[in-house]
């Protein structure tokens, strides 16, 4: 049977299915014993004769019981839930970082819901209170640092919720953190290419006045002052807009290795802020007729999978991603389940420069 709410139909539900789920008085019932009998073979707790259980598992098999985990959740003040924060899902470096939390996680008996804040400020506040709101024990921020996103988490740490953050800083005696070197990276990365014989090298993915919390950004700029390459802004190029706490992207990428290639001198080579923004500079190199690594090289970071299929194979920065994963459930499970007024605790993994043929002709492969 189905009713019309505008121009829509909607079916309705047959009468037993749209009955009350079933109780633990009605479980009582159809067993022929007490509600208290009912909860302690529901929840394992306490001692019940052999033919008291089978005759309540008999009735909740009968009526397809299933207890409340909420409300059994809040009864025990846990809900047993963990709020991941992103800045986007279509990087696959949001996906092998969810895929090490939820190892630990699920180990541990936990589950979790993700929420993407992309550039938006406000979607990242109002993922944040929505995590709040539904009672989340703890959360894994991995979004982009900025003084808004930071001050409002601050304000959900000062009332009790556990949190981790990975990538980002945040400056709280009860926050952990989980990074990777992203210094040590970027400068690999550009004494690279340097060591090739260039010395007009691009960054895409963050603006001059905006870098100043990228660590690989600044391992960019380290590698040129310590080689003794000028710092040319017009080879630093951006998002059109702000990107707030969300990352770089293809789209980044294209626009501007376009800038880059418009130039009067173009660079040799560029360090884009992540792989995804160096496939789309790869893709602009190409559209504009030229080859790589012959009249531009490429590095990416973050090593994504895809990087190594890319045409050609894409030289990255491999970071640890997964076990940044791991490492951040892990810390925030220990102070969930432990101590949480302990020592606020930071761990940063190495990262390693994975050379493949956008940098160099050469067919080998090769971690440095």
């Amino acid at each position: 049977m189905t009713r019309r709410n505008g121009s829509k139909e909607i079916s309705e539900l047959p009468p037993e299915d749209r009955k009350q789920r079933p109780t633990i008085v009605d479980i009582a019932r159809r067993a022929g014993v007490a509600p208290m009998t009912v909860s302690r073979v529901v929840n394992d707790s306490g001692y019940v004769s052999r033919e008291m259980r089978e005759k309540v598992e008999r009735a909740v098999k009968e009526l397809n019981y299933h207890p409340n985990g909420l409300a059994r959740s809040l009864k025990r003040q846990r809900t047993h839930v963990i709020g991941i924060l992103l800045p986007d899902i279509a990087n696959p470096f949001s996906a092998q970082l969810v895929s090490g939390i939820q190892e630990t996680l699920v180990e541990r008996g936990y589950s979790s819901f993700i929420s993407v804040s992309e550039r938006s400020t406000a979607r990242e506040h109002a993922a944040l209170r929505a995590m709040f709101d539904h009672r989340a024990d703890g959360l894994i921020v991995a979004t982009r640092e900025t003084k808004s996103g930071n001050d409002f988490l601050l304000r959900l740490t000062e009332q009790g919720l556990p949190m981790v953050v990975v990538g980002r800083t945040l400056n709280h005696p009860r926050v952990d953190r989980v990074t990777a070197d992203h210094w040590r990276g970027g400068y690999e990365a550009v004494e690279h290419l340097i060591s090739l014989g260039h010395k007009r090298i691009g960054f895409i993915g963050v603006s001059p006045i905006n870098g100043a919390g990228l660590r690989r950004y600044q391992g960019y700029l380290d590698a040129l002052r310590e080689n003794n390459l000028p710092i040319d802004e017009k080879l630093i190029v951006g998002p059109a807009a702000q990107s707030g706490p969300g990352y770089s992207t293809q789209d980044d990428g294209y626009a501007g290795m376009k800038k880059l290639l418009a130039l009067k001198k173009p660079p040799t080579a560029v360090f884009a802020r992540n792989d995804f923004t160096a496939i789309g500079a790869m893709c602009a190199i190409r559209d504009a007729g030229l080859r790589i690594p012959e009249d531009a090289a490429m590095v990416g970071f973050d090593n994504v999978p895809l990087a190594a299929y890319t045409t050609p194979p894409l030289t990255t920065v491999d970071q640890p991603t997964r076990e940044q994963g791991r490492e951040a459930a892990r810390l925030l499970l220990e102070r969930i389940e432990g101590d949480k007024t302990r020592e606020r605790r930071e761990i940063c993994l190495d990262c390693h420069l994975v050379i493949r043929q956008s940098t160099t002709n050469k067919n080998d492969n090769k971690t440095v």
